[in-house]
């Protein structure tokens, strides 16, 4: 028997007891045990989710089929798995109990899934990954023919949004950041260092005046990142040399909670805007766009790392190894 398959065994074996023992032995007899493994695979992506919808959504089928999975479930169990209300759903101690009991179970199946895939030696199966709205329209989506046609075997799905996700829990393979540090509890590479970018149009200065020095800021209109209801605020630290860290209120007509819009605005001549230099990199190099204080570095406003996230795991799937490859070789040189 193979390792792989010998590795099985004692997971057949876990989820039947489960199954048997949160059950009324009459009702099991209804149906199969062996036919329920997708059921209380189901059933954990319900309480990842916290929603049929969303569930369904995952899995790629309707809410009915969600819904009547589950209701096998009960029925085969014999207890009640999830309480539902018009407005929520959450699971029962028993619906827990069985989530809780095999969801390193189904882990280690999909694992080992994932390493026998592998051996096909082409790259292939689904890729999901979850990339920033800017980075991802400017920088990642452009390079995702080329791969594709390193790599026919493999199907991306890409969600752009800057919402952080967790990984796991939505379904995500990978996730594309801009971040200081990861969490321990991720596996991280390094694709590239990226900045943040003081920049505005050649009118808007010579309307304005350029700033020679962090203080000069004060007297202009400023285009921001919006963090909430916080008092918008720029640190600067000088790049060489000794000198003091700067941090001014700056305020301004317009502010957005996306870097492409604030790049817009600056090459519509409304202000100084703070982006990531990934979003103003092309018009930097045409000369639409100027930078502010180039001596002069912003602190904390964005990540100053790239990276390719993923939730730690014994097994890499190949899919996902070829992709950070290639973006590692494509954002090698970042975007100066």
């Amino acid at each position: 028997m193979s390792s792989v398959a010998a590795s099985t065994v004692p997971l057949y074996a876990k989820l039947l007891d489960l199954l048997f023992r949160i059950s009324n032995n009459k009702t099991m007899k209804t149906k199969k045990v062996d036919d329920l493994w997708s059921h209380v695979h189901w059933l954990g992506v319900l309480s990842d989710m916290g929603s049929f919808t969303a569930a369904a959504e995952r899995l790629g089928v309707s809410k009915a089929a969600m819904s009547h999975r589950v209701s096998e479930l009960e029925q085969a169990a014999g207890v009640p798995l999830v309480r539902r209300t018009t407005r929520s759903m959450r699971l029962t101690e028993a619906g827990q109990r069985l989530v809780d009991t095999t969801r390193s179970s189904f882990a280690e199946i999909e694992r080992n899934f994932a390493s026998v895939r592998d051996l096909a030696g082409v790259p292939q199966g689904l890729l999901r990954i979850t990339v920033p709205v800017a980075l991802g329209r400017q920088q990642i989506v452009p390079l995702i023919p080329q791969f594709l046609r390193l790599y026919p075997g493999i199907r991306i799905e890409l969600e752009l949004s800057d919402h952080l996700s967790s990984l796991a829990r939505e379904g995500f393979d990978l996730a594309v950041r801009h971040v200081a540090s990861v969490p321990d509890t991720h596996v991280a590479w390094r694709l590239c260092p990226t900045d943040s970018l003081l920049v505005a149009s050649r009118s808007y200065l010579r309307r304005r005046g350029t700033p020679t020095v962090p203080g000069d800021l004060s007297s202009h209109d400023c285009l921001h990142y919006l963090r909430g209801s916080v008092v918008p605020t720029w640190t600067l630290e000088p790049k060489k040399g000794k000198g003091d860290r700067v941090t001014l209120q700056i305020a301004g007509s317009f502010a957005a909670n996306n870097s492409e819009a604030l790049r817009e605005a600056a090459l519509g001549g409304l202000g100084i805007a703070l982006v990531p230099d990934f979003s103003a990199q092309n018009d930097i190099r045409s000369g639409k766009l100027q930078i502010v204080l180039p001596e002069w570095r912003v602190a904390g406003a964005f990540g100053d790392q790239l990276f390719a996230i993923r939730p730690y795991a014994p097994h890499v799937p190949r899919n996902v190894q070829m992709f950070v490859t290639f973006l590692r070789k494509r954002l090698s040189t970042g975007f100066q």
